[in-house]
This record gives structure tokens, sequence and C-alpha cells, in this order.
């Protein structure tokens, strides 16, 4: 029997869940797939990106297991220190 989704038929919005996840490799290079929702880190640290914006930051400091409502474009190997990236979609 095919699990029910009583949503399929909504539009997925910046507020609503996370719907999909991708591993994050940090690259200087490569943009990431898409551009994320948001991202986790599995290990604590600094994690250096490029939002969609195009504007280029460094978040120091971040936790394991939270959830950042950044929109990502690209994660950067310089200056990342944290382990376990997610992207959130």
């Amino acid at each position: 029997m095919p699990i029910t989704d009583n949503f399929r038929d909504y539009t997925a919005g910046l507020t609503g869940p996370i719907c999909g996840a991708f591993d994050v490799v940090p690259d200087d290079a490569a943009d990431l797939p898409q551009v994320t929702r948001g991202f986790m880190i599995g290990g604590p640290g600094d994690v250096a990106v490029t939002l969609k914006s195009g504007d280029a930051i460094t978040l120091v400091g971040l936790m394991a297991g939270v959830v950042y409502p950044f929109r990502v474009a690209q994660v950067r190997g310089t200056g990342t220190t944290a382990t376990g990236i997610k992207g959130l979609v």
C-alpha cells in the first residue's frame, strides 16, 4: 500500500518543512548542486559560505544538530572547520 501524503498538492515554501537533503563537501571552486533552504552540521565549527546573494561570509562557532536557515550557494573548504554538513532543501 502506498504511503499517504495529504500535502502532495501544496507548494513548498521557505517556511514549510524540509523535504530533501544532501551531503555537502566543502570546495573552494564548486557550487552546491542547488541553493539550500538551510543546513545542519554534525560536528561543531566554522562554515565559510557564499550566500545566494553572492555575499561571502564565515559563520563562526556553529553547533552540531542546529538547522541554520541560510540560502547557501557554496560551502568553501578554506575557513570551514565544521564536519558532517548537510544541505537542506
